[in-house]
């Protein structure tokens, strides 16, 4: 599974923004809410597995969407079902670690 991500320092911390690479471009619609997982917001590169492993622990800030992104995150420890929010299907997180 590939993943795209796009990370920036944020205040001295790393924020991740996270999606399944197949999400990419595309808009999730629900009722009146309308989100587009853009390439300038998600797009910066593509990465394996283990890398978004990786980023997903050392981040401090990750804003994720996808069922492979997000059931990810869950299987490390990072985030809660309980967190999880779905948005025309598609699971959607955000994770802020004190």
């Amino acid at each position: 599974m590939q993943f795209s991500v796009k990370t920036t320092d944020y205040q001295k911390n790393l924020m991740l923004n996270i999606c399944d690479l197949d999400l990419l471009g595309k808009n999730i619609i629900e009722d009146e809410l309308n989100m587009n997982i853009s390439k300038s917001y998600y797009g910066e590169k593509i990465i394996e597995h283990e890398e978004a492993r990786t980023l997903l622990k050392n981040a401090s800030i990750i804003n994720m969407v996808g069922k492979e992104t997000v059931s990810l995150s869950l299987e490390i420890g990072i985030g809660s079902e309980q967190g999880v929010k779905i948005i025309g299907g598609v699971p959607f997180l955000i994770v802020f670690k004190m």
